[in-house]
């Protein structure tokens, strides 16, 4: 398993290292890629990859990094603080960022 270190240090690493130039922002039912000017559906994008990152001292400070890769073939990460049921998301969205799914969780 590789070492990410901190949320930023992750972030760095899968953009320079990994290609996931992008930065995703999570709406209701979509992911929004702003600097395209595009959204994607929940079947418009894979998670490839989800790292998480508890803080040490203070519970807010904990964070869900996914790697995303979309259907038009954008790479790019979407950052999510402690749980993305907390907020007004589709329970599609909640399901496909769902940890417990079959992916590698870092």
């Amino acid at each position: 398993m590789k070492d990410y270190g901190t949320l930023s240090q992750a972030i760095n690493k899968l953009k320079l290292e990994e290609g996931y130039e992008h930065d995703f922002n999570l709406l209701d039912e979509e992911i929004e890629l702003r600097a395209k000017e595009e959204t994607f559906g929940v079947e418009d994008f894979d998670v490839d990859k989800v790292l998480r990152f508890e803080g040490m001292s203070n519970p807010d400070d904990n964070a869900i990094l996914y790697a995303i890769t979309t259907s038009k073939g954008y790479k790019g990460v979407l950052v999510d603080g402690y749980g993305i049921s907390s907020g007004q998301v589709s329970k599609e969205m909640i399901k496909k960022l769902d940890l417990k799914d079959n992916r590698p969780i870092n």
